[in-house]
């Protein structure tokens, strides 16, 4: 079969079982499969395709068509301009986590931690968009550093990016160290709200890195207990929230002694981060 006449009946295939976008994900995997940029895709969409090609994109449209995220099928997620190895042991990086990084390069920085790093999309774009800029990024689980250890070296950032497994700050203790911009994307869906999610992350992606197993807040709380400690004197703090715990989030953040408290809304209207700093000033 030619290449459009694969994309339209897989189409239909994702269609039947209410894929979300099903025509971009058919196009998506018909790429991967071809080894071609899914931009340029176009270009080989009237020829025919190898019958085991053929084959290979009808199981990745049956594995989709199951709920299977795209980046699982095909290892990868694109975040930032930049590619990043994913597996079902990490977060698949979303574009509405590209509001924190916009925020965080608003203003200069040397120092960052990436506080439960997962795939190290955070930490290593930020660093890869700051030549100058070095970081850490601390994860609980194992499984989820070995991603962000392949991806930081996928991305050559060896000599800028330490990662150190742990609890949030359990692995700087040895540290005399205090950062510029500490980030941090914490579970924090509430756990009576997993069974709403979509399916793709609901059944695929690790819940220890969804939901903190309680009301969603928890993590913030124990991030903030510690980060004066942490955090540079006019340092910025910047975490990833839901799009209704902006309020909540923000009292948390002031009652932890930080000011210039700011919520910060994503490309479609909704709280997304939520920005304070340290209260100290720098020495002139």
């Amino acid at each position: 079969m030619r290449g459009a006449e694969l994309v339209a009946r897989g189409t239909a295939t994702l269609n039947a079982a209410d894929v979300p976008d099903a025509g971009r994900d058919a196009r998506r995997l018909l790429a991967h499969v071809l080894k071609v940029p899914p931009g340029r895709l176009t270009l080989f969409l009237s020829e025919e395709v190898d019958p085991h090609l053929e084959v290979a994109f009808n199981v990745l449209i049956e594995r989709r068509a199951e709920r299977v995220p795209v980046s699982h099928l095909t290892g990868r997620r694109l975040f930032y301009g930049r590619e990043f190895l994913v597996t079902p042991e990490v977060l698949d990086p979303r574009p509405e986590t590209e509001t924190l990084i916009e925020a965080a390069l608003a203003e200069p920085f040397g120092g960052v931690l990436d506080l439960g790093t997962g795939s190290g999309c955070i930490l290593l774009t930020l660093l890869a968009e700051r030549d100058s800029a070095w970081g850490i990024g601390t994860d609980l689980s194992p499984e989820a550093l070995n991603v962000a250890f392949w991806n930081r070296n996928a991305l050559k950032l060896e000599g800028r990016a330490a990662l150190e497994q742990g609890s949030w700050y359990d692995p700087l203790r040895d540290l005399d160290e205090v950062f510029d911009l500490i980030v941090s994307n914490p579970p924090y869906i509430a756990q009576d709200e997993l069974r709403d999610l979509a399916p793709e992350v609901r059944d695929y992606e690790p819940h220890m890195a969804l939901s903190d197993g309680g009301d969603g807040l928890s993590c913030y709380a124990e991030i903030f207990a510690q980060v004066l400690d942490f955090l540079a004197p006019e340092g910025r703090l910047l975490v990833e929230i839901g799009a209704s715990q902006g309020a909540e989030v923000s009292a948390m953040m002031r009652d932890a002694g930080l000011r210039q408290v700011t919520v910060i809304q994503d490309l479609d209207g909704r709280d997304r981060v939520v920005l304070g700093r340290h209260p100290a000033a720098k020495r002139r």
